[in-house]
């Protein structure tokens, strides 16, 4: 392993800016301060001019594997994922087969230490009948419990009153949950069939997934959660009629978060038009008043978390029609640039986007020595360059299924470096393919 010196970066943490100096050795940062001189062992990157950020910590992406390897797997997702800044990620349990047995969450751990050059945890997913295994779940080592309280990819639906509330009651750690009412959604579904027939527009998508279906749900678990004293952590969400459910503020002492992803921070209603079935996601994209209320929300604190929801599907598969095409987008390569952008337009504050995307997850998981730029932590690193624009093309991609909805977009930085656990992953145009992230640890 290499030892590092960054010179006259401007490091952005802890809700602060400043020029420095940061020494990485043996895996962790080793020192932070103005002037260090350089030694003989150490690569030296002149940082002048640019941003130094804690890696982001994506808490939620869909990779694939196993089951579904022919959109993706660890190693092509954690290499575009290195490439986009994120230096950890915590995947969902809808993989086939599902992660909602003890042993196969660590097979998937088993899987991401071979071939994951990100940092990685998992989450167990929650079914109407894997009661006994959540309760019997180590709290250390999964990131949280899933449950999808509204059918989405993969079945995994957990409508049984009972259940939901027994795994709201006896939850080990932190509950996280997919929003959406699914009989709302069906009989919307059944409306458009009936003025479409099966030849629905894709602008239809967020009023069959409406606002009143991912209302409805995010109620239930609110309510669930205040009943029993859990520790909720609601995803991607995408209404501002939602938002009235959350506290604005700092994310410590919150019993209930809530999540966004960045796509929602981008693109409104009026995309469909142009990119079709390419946003087709669930929960869907809603309307521009709805994106404005979500970064308000994001930057007062009431949304806690930004993170992704990655679900790359195949070209191919996106070209079928409405309701043939699966939903999800990929996003982790180029997610910290588009979150960027709302610094540049002057819509969150620099500190605040850190703050989402990096220690916010790392206090809402209690993840171990990340999320940081401190003496001792590990040193996941992303230097961001404010003053070169990047254009995305689709050549440029590394996931496998091998698009990006961002494609034509000129984002206003770019990532130029990425090191994970010490370990030079990005360069800026090439991955370093010896790298391998480390299961991530939590303080429970």
């Amino acid at each position: 392993m290499k030892n590092w010196l960054i010179r006259n970066a401007e490091l952005v943490n802890e809700g602060t800016r400043r020029v420095a100096d940061v020494r990485l050795r043996d895996g962790r940062i080793q020192t932070i301060a103005g002037g260090l001189e350089e030694r003989a062992d150490e690569s030296v990157v002149d940082a002048t001019g640019q941003w130094l950020l804690p890696g982001m910590i994506d808490d939620q992406v869909h990779f694939r594997e196993p089951g579904l390897e022919h959109k993706a797997d660890f190693a092509t997702e954690s290499r575009a994922a290195v490439a986009g800044g994120i230096t950890s990620y915590m995947e969902m349990p809808n993989s086939k087969p599902t992660t909602t047995t003890l042993d196969a969450l660590e097979d998937k751990y088993a899987r991401a230490a071979a071939k994951s050059l990100a940092n990685h945890a998992f989450y167990l997913g929650a079914t109407n009948d894997n009661l006994d295994v959540i309760r019997s779940l180590d709290p250390r080592s999964a990131c949280g419990i899933k449950i999808f309280m509204g059918a989405s990819t993969g079945n995994m639906l957990v409508d049984n009153p009972y259940t939901l509330d027994a795994i709201f009651r006896e939850a080990p750690t932190i509950v996280v949950t997919h929003c959406e009412d699914t009989p709302t959604i069906d009989a919307n579904l059944a409306r458009e069939r009936e003025r479409y027939g099966n030849a629905i527009p894709v602008e239809r998508h967020p009023y069959i997934r409406s606002r009143e279906a991912c209302l409805k749900s995010s109620n239930l678990a609110v309510e669930l959660a205040r009943r029993h004293g859990t520790r909720l952590h609601i995803l991607h969400i995408t209404t501002a009629d939602e938002l009235a459910l959350f506290s604005p503020g700092p994310l410590r002492g919150k019993r209930i978060t809530a999540e966004t992803c960045v796509h929602f921070l981008q693109f409104a209603e009026g995309d469909y038009a142009k990119l079709g079935n390419q946003i087709k996601c669930n929960p869907a994209i809603k309307s521009e008043s709805d994106r404005q209320a979500i970064v308000a929300a994001l930057r007062e604190g009431r949304i806690d978390v930004l993170a992704t929801d990655h679900a790359p599907h195949t070209i191919e598969e996106k070209s079928l029609p409405y309701d043939q095409a699966p939903s999800g987008l990929p996003l982790v390569q180029f997610a910290l640039q588009c979150a960027l952008e709302q610094v540049f337009d002057g819509a969150i504050p620099l500190e605040r986007i850190v703050e989402s995307v990096t220690h916010a997850p790392a206090e809402l998981f209690q993840v171990k020595n990340r999320g940081y730029l401190r003496e001792g932590y590990f040193a996941d690193l992303v230097l961001v360059d404010p003053r070169k624009p990047h254009t995305v093309r689709r050549e440029e991609v590394l996931s496998r299924c091998g698009w990006s909805p961002f494609e034509g977009h000129t984002f206003r930085s770019s990532i130029t470096s990425t090191w994970v656990n010490g370990e030079h992953a990005w360069d800026g145009e090439r991955i370093n393919e010896a790298v391998r992230g480390m299961r991530l640890e939590f303080d429970r």
